[in-house]
């Protein structure tokens, strides 16, 4: 079977639909069919901001991790929209996250991490470890996030960071690895970033802690 790739698809026509800090344009397109042929002209929209870096914070010293926690809009849209028996004063939009940022213009994502460690938690990253790059979205975004995970020194880490001119109020949490854990079981590490970079931790984490010691 043929493996189909970026030449098996036909652009038509882009339309731009709306923008602003966020971009949403809509195509018309065909592409290549398994069975051979071609589809009948399609057409999908696709909401474009570009590129994230996420990066989990872990100290291999104390066996902590760095966690931010912060109000996303699009999690209280969720909240208020959804329809169940549990009561939405009772869920909170205020997420546990890991770092994470944009990739500017020219940035490349090593500097990201770096930039949004210092701006989000206060920290200074010792080493970076590729975990990999993911799609967030794919049916309907372009966006892609890569993950790293990073050697800090969790001593004195916490308070509260962020830029005040990009309306941030993030609160840093310092928790063990084993809590860590438990809340990626409970269901509180909830957002794709935090999820798959914490799941591959598990996996890592011996090796990691052998390799990182000498760091500091």
């Amino acid at each position: 079977m043929k493996k189909l790739n970026y030449q098996d698809v036909n652009i038509i026509q882009k339309k731009t639909g709306h923008n602003g800090f966020f971009v949403t344009n809509q195509y018309t397109l065909q592409h290549t069919l398994f069975s051979g042929g071609q589809t009948r002209e399609l057409t999908r929209e696709c909401f474009e901001r570009g590129h994230a870096v996420g990066v989990i914070a872990y100290d291999p010293w104390q066996d902590n991790i760095v966690l931010l926690e912060q109000f996303r809009i699009g999690a209280y849209i969720h909240i208020n929209e959804q329809l169940t028996n549990e009561p939405k004063q009772l869920q909170s939009p205020w997420l546990l996250e890991i770092i994470a940022g944009i990739v500017e213009p020219g940035e490349s994502q090593i500097a990201v991490a770096h930039r949004e460690a210092e701006e989000e938690a206060g920290l200074k990253l010792l080493a970076l470890e590729s975990i990999g790059n993911f799609y967030s979205s794919p049916g309907g975004s372009s966006e892609t996030t890569h993950l790293y995970c990073a050697c800090v020194n969790s001593a004195g880490a916490g308070g509260i960071h962020g830029l005040e001119e990009e309306g941030e109020d993030i609160q840093v949490r310092v928790v063990s690895f084993a809590e860590a854990v438990q809340l990626l079981e409970e269901g509180e590490l909830n957002n794709a970033s935090a999820m798959i970079a914490m799941q591959w931790l598990m996996l890592h984490r011996d090796e990691l802690r052998a390799r990182w010691q000498y760091l500091e």
